[in-house]
């Protein structure tokens, strides 16, 4: 039987006690009037039906206080105003949707046979995804970039918390990670990294849901943005790809939340490299990146392998640039890809020692500014420029390589 609160009034402050009272006072009345009768006069009896009328009125008046808005205290009241306007504060921030537009129907149109999709879905889906004005300014080049600091950017990863940190997860899943390496020819340490400085080790996975993140910047990329026409079509068939991911693994899967630029997951994969790299390492017969850490360090390793990670290369070598301006600039020109020997970087005039001049393959002079002092060196190979690929800055490269090094070390 139902409980009978959630269909009736509260029994004991409007009904049953108001009405025992009232009856109570009649009886006394009546008892009263008896005995009363042979002696009180007129003006007396007056008196005495007004006390016992007013007697039994006041149960239901503290009755009715309690359960009349209108009647409560100045405190209650405020309380509950203070709840409404919560109420429509909630409202008010809750973003607009995209709504069923000609672009909507456009885009939706071209997702669905890329993906071969049900178009009726695709539409419903991006119209009432919530359109998230916020994201513009995340995603415009600052108005005045600030200038960068390898060093300070190195900080924010190789510190302690995060090392420590390293450690247990290297620990809690040594097996998947020897299993990886044995694998992919992937080091252990470089897997822990990536998942380290993307995410602290699963801390960190984003708020953004991301049918609403991508479908965002797919339909409403900035067109003040310098590369605009770009940027939007990728955040296009990003979305394609995610849908297409969503309609195979069910409704629930459209809530996966992630990065505001639409990265999921432990290693922070976006839908494009779910559908290439991603691995099911787990054998639980799905991948999931979001809740299974072990997924992560397979698909981690196997983005690498795939951009051509090569078993016992070193990522990087000390190197001192030229001090000829013109020979750094030469040797600085292909930016990060791998385009000089060791012979004719020395040529060239930078200085290489020990293991770095006995290097075979092909080597780049990176540049890290440090701010206002003297930037930073060193000779990338071929796999520094591999784990360029997973995020394309040599910063975020030799943070990796750093955090990597700091947690092997730091390993009994």
């Amino acid at each position: 039987m139902p409980p009978r609160c959630h269909f009736n009034p509260p029994r004991c402050a409007c009904t049953e006690t108001p009405v025992r009272q009232a009856k109570s006072g009649i009886e006394t009345w009546q008892r009263g009037v008896a005995m009363a009768q042979s002696h009180l006069t007129m003006s007396r009896w007056a008196w005495l039906y007004v006390l016992v009328v007013t007697l039994c009125a006041a149960p239901w008046a503290v009755a009715q206080t309690k359960n009349n808005p209108t009647k409560a205290s100045a405190s209650a009241q405020q309380r509950a105003a203070k709840a409404v306007k919560s109420q429509h504060r909630a409202k008010a921030a809750k973003a607009p949707t995209h709504g069923d537009t000609p672009e909507v129907q456009a885009l939706s149109e071209r997702l669905a046979q890329a993906h071969q999709l049900p178009l009726p879905w695709v539409r419903r889906q991006i119209a009432h995804a919530a359109r998230l004005d916020s994201l513009s300014s995340l995603v415009l080049p600052p108005a005045t970039p600030s200038a960068k600091n390898w060093q300070a950017y190195r900080e924010r990863f190789v510190e302690p918390r995060r090392i420590a940190a390293g450690l247990a997860f290297w620990q809690q899943h040594r097996l998947a990670l020897q299993r990886a390496e044995k694998k992919y020819g992937v080091p252990a340490e470089l897997v822990v990294g990536i998942i380290g400085v993307e995410t602290y080790f699963g801390r960190h996975m984003g708020n953004f849901r991301l049918i609403d993140a991508l479908s965002t910047l797919a339909l409403n990329f900035p067109t003040e943005h310098p590369r605009h026409a770009e940027r939007s079509a990728f955040f296009q068939a990003e979305l394609g790809h995610f849908l297409a991911q969503a309609h195979r693994a069910g409704p629930s899967a459209l809530n996966t939340k992630g990065s505001y630029a639409g990265a999921m997951g432990w290693p922070q994969f976006m839908p494009s490299s779910v559908a290439q790299w991603a691995v099911d390492f787990d054998g639980d017969g799905r991948i999931d990146l979001v809740r299974s850490p072990v997924d992560a360090i397979g698909s981690v390793a196997n983005y690498l392998k795939s951009f051509g990670w090569v078993s016992g290369m070193p990522t990087h070598y000390p190197v001192t640039p030229p001090m000829d301006p013109a020979q750094r600039e030469t040797l600085l020109l292909p930016d990060i890809l791998p385009s000089f020997s060791a012979e004719r970087m020395t040529e060239l005039g930078a200085t290489l020692q020990g293991p770095g001049l006995q290097h075979t393959g092909p080597l780049a002079l990176v540049e890290l500014h440090n701010g206002g002092q003297e930037p930073s060196y060193v000779a990338g190979t071929e796999n520094f420029y591999v784990v360029t690929r997973y995020n394309w800055s040599s910063y975020y490269a030799l943070a990796v390589i750093e955090l990597a090094q700091a947690i092997r070390d730091a390993r009994p």
